[in-house]
């Protein structure tokens, strides 16, 4: 078990210093832990409506953090470049969620086009019955994600990586309100990038 909790620090820890280092990330990230900690409760009930708001309102929020908001180029914090922190990232960088989100924003235009989804599913009948079917898809969608990913992990590297990634993407909700609750307060105070000083004496 120490190996998996040290890959967990490892890979909590390698996420927060290389990728969250604006403020309204973290803010935008508090919003959608916050959402998605909702959302596992709402599994529970309705997994449709579950997945809307996952996707619908944590997914999107947390991933125009980065896109728009996270710097770029050479990270001085950590001393390392864009390319590299790319290139090691255990669960999806940048381009990976670009395919992801695709699929995403996507989905919807094919139910909307092929209500059957070419004979596979019921057609849906009215908005309420579409948007099922757009959760449930978006349901899916997060599934194969995350276990895409652990078997690509698992080739790349064991399958302990792969499982570690997996719990560390289950429980960062929970992780990420303990972590920055604190962000709006500093976004307030006009500090747009975390001046990371926990990070530099490491």
């Amino acid at each position: 078990m120490s190996t998996f909790f040290d890959q967990l620090h490892v890979q909590r820890w390698d996420d927060h210093r290389f990728y969250h280092q604006s403020r309204i990330n973290q803010s935008l990230h508090l919003l959608s832990a916050t959402c998605f900690v909702i959302s596992y409760g709402l599994l529970l009930v309705d997994p449709a409506w579950a997945a809307l708001l996952a996707w619908g309102v944590s997914m999107s929020t947390r991933q125009a953090g980065h896109f728009f908001f996270e710097p770029r180029g050479f990270d001085t914090v950590n001393q390392v470049t864009d390319a590299h922190k790319e290139e090691i990232k255990v669960g999806y960088n940048i381009r990976r969620k670009v395919v992801l989100m695709s699929a995403w924003a996507l989905l919807p235009v094919l139910l909307w086009l092929q209500p059957s989804v070419f004979g596979l599913i019921e057609p849906a009948v009215g908005l309420k019955e579409y948007l099922h079917d757009v959760g449930m898809a978006w349901l899916a969608l997060g599934v194969a994600g995350l276990t895409l990913r652990v078997f690509q992990l698992w080739v790349r590297d064991d399958l302990m990586t792969g499982l570690t990634w997996a719990f560390k993407i289950i429980t960062d909700p929970f992780h990420d309100i303990g972590l920055y609750w604190k962000a709006p307060f500093y976004l307030m105070r006009g500090e747009l990038l975390d001046p990371m000083h926990h990070v530099r004496k490491h």
